[in-house]
């Protein structure tokens, strides 16, 4: 039982929110405690499925999955031709990093919309979406397939949009939703156009079927672009950010965390993309799409703190925060990929570059999700995001500062929190590559502090306000969704060489490996 269990986790991992997003409308029938039951136990199902399918490929390896087939495992029917023909997962150690990331992310949110959204009507549709835009995410990150990575891109967009909007709050949520829907529409027909340029000129759509017969003409540079420049989009870089403020500050704090997670499986599809589909057919132009992404990196983080600084809506502030930790991420992959032909320099720094970007992607998505949840718990509260009209909540929501202070803290990188150690990675080995823009790292690191101490005392210090005089700490399921991403931010900055050694290096090593993610589905053949 629990090897057949084991043996199909790829499919479970997806499965599991599926079912539980069409259940729900039918839990909710029977009542409010049904429907909470079913979410709490749906969000539990598949944070276990995923840390369980993690585990197995971080021990053992790529984890391949062919639906449909007697075997899962069988990549190429014997009658095929040699060509992958069904619909395949293909979960290697940076698929597995981004697993872990959704998995931990939608219980911990799960559980916290519990209590948050029990104010609410439409919990059955809030719910199916939610469950719906976690499928979109796990999918994204786990399929090797073109074609599917578009779907489940779809299925994350459009629930994205409808969760976006849920709350109408006099009409700018619905502007929100829409300009995420709008946008997401526009990026996800480019990425159709370009796999169907690809589709046209290889006849296959899986990723290392593909990888294996590119030419890198002319053809396949304009599919590279249609593909890149939506990802970077989804992901928030700058200057295609602008979709981010509205869009973050407007959804409900525990939907805002989860697109935070979203905008990220768009990140590894944008690093999937470049090294593994297109990977070595670009040795002559490493440098160029190095600086590409290093550029948006280095725009993103400066341009997105600045802009933070002086916003007065907390959830907004912390979406111009959300754009600038994005750079870091592009700056320390970016550094990697500039000097991915020099052997030298990948082995001296460039690869220390990219784990402590993919490091911080998983930094980013616990601390920063803490930081929605907490805004979150602050406006659930007093009913206000307008950091003028808080203050002294420190006296009344013990809990929710002491999270908030660890997020605060992670997010400008201070030790012993994570996020100063996915940042002394980028510090260390961006300033071998360009002294310049490590300094810029480091600035951007003390304009963040600066901008989270005034957020801090704007809302948590001083003596407490009259109108708040009724405020009392969040519901006990809002204080443990926060508590399971304290814990990992906390964790991984007192041993963050474990996580370094167990995730991250794997991961840095699956993403520079196109010829291993090629012959897992196509050796022999």
């Amino acid at each position: 039982m629990m090897d057949s269990l084991a043996l199909h986790l790829p499919a479970l991992l997806v499965a599991i929110p599926l079912f539980t997003a069409f259940l729900i409308p039918l839990a909710g029938r029977a009542g409010d405690t049904a429907r909470s039951a079913l979410v709490l136990l749906g969000a539990a199902l598949t944070s276990l499925a995923g840390l369980a399918l993690a585990a197995r490929v971080f021990a053992r390896g790529t984890v391949l999955y062919v639906f449909g087939a007697a075997a899962p495992h069988a990549a190429i029917p014997m009658d095929s031709g040699g060509i992958p023909i069904r619909i395949i997962f293909q979960v290697d150690a940076l698929g597995a990093l981004m697993v872990v990331i959704a998995s931990l992310s939608s219980l911990a949110i799960a559980l916290y919309s519990l209590a948050a959204e029990s104010r609410q009507s439409g919990k059955d549709g809030f719910y199916s979406m939610l469950f719906l835009l976690v499928t979109g995410v796990l999918g994204m990150v786990s399929t090797g397939d073109l074609f599917n990575f578009f779907v489940f891109l779809e299925i994350s967009s459009l629930a994205g949009a409808a969760l976006v909007a849920y709350r109408i709050d006099k009409g700018e949520a619905v502007e929100g939703g829409l300009k995420y829907a709008l946008l997401s529409t526009v990026g996800a027909l480019s990425v159709l156009m370009a796999i169907g340029i690809l589709f046209a000129q290889y006849n296959a759509l899986n990723i290392a079927t593909v990888a294996s017969r590119l030419r890198f003409g002319s053809l396949d540079m304009i599919a590279l672009v249609l593909l890149a420049v939506p990802l970077a989009m989804k992901c928030g870089a700058v200057p295609m950010h602008f979709w981010t403020p509205d869009t973050y500050t407007t959804a409900p704090s525990s939907i805002t965390a989860l697109l935070v997670v979203s905008s990220q499986a768009s990140l590894y599809g944008l690093f999937r993309i470049l090294f593994t589909l297109y990977g070595d057919l670009l040795r002559f132009n490493w440098a160029v799409f190095g600086w590409f992404l290093v550029i948006l990196g280095a725009l993103s983080a400066f341009v997105g703190v600045t802009m933070a600084i002086p916003q007065k809506d907390v959830k907004r502030l912390m979406a111009y925060h959300a754009v600038s930790q994005t750079g870091y991420m592009l700056l320390g992959v970016g550094v990697g990929l500039a000097v991915f032909a020099d052997a030298g320099a990948l082995a001296a720094y460039g690869k220390t570059a990219m784990a402590g970007g993919l490091f911080h992607i998983i930094n980013h998505a616990m601390y920063k999700g803490l930081l929605f949840l907490t805004a979150g718990a602050v406006f659930y509260r007093t009913g206000t995001r307008n950091l003028n009209r808080l203050g002294g909540l420190g006296h009344a929501m013990p809990w929710t500062m002491v999270f908030f202070m660890i997020g605060a803290l992670a997010i400008a990188g201070i030790p012993p929190f994570n996020g100063f150690a996915s940042k002394l990675l980028i510090y260390e080995s961006v300033f071998r590559f360009s002294p310049f823009l490590a300094i810029l790292a480091m600035v951007v690191s003390i304009l963040t502090l600066a901008s989270f101490v005034k957020v801090f005392h704007s809302m948590f210090m001083g003596p407490p306000r009259a109108e708040f005089a009724g405020v009392r700490e969040v519901p006990a399921p809002m204080i443990a969704g926060m508590a399971i991403l304290a814990a990992f931010v906390i964790l991984a900055g007192l041993v963050p060489q474990v996580f370094v050694d167990r995730m991250i290096a794997p991961a840095v090593n699956a993403l520079v490996d196109r010829a291993g993610y090629i012959a897992a589905i196509l050796g022999g053949h």
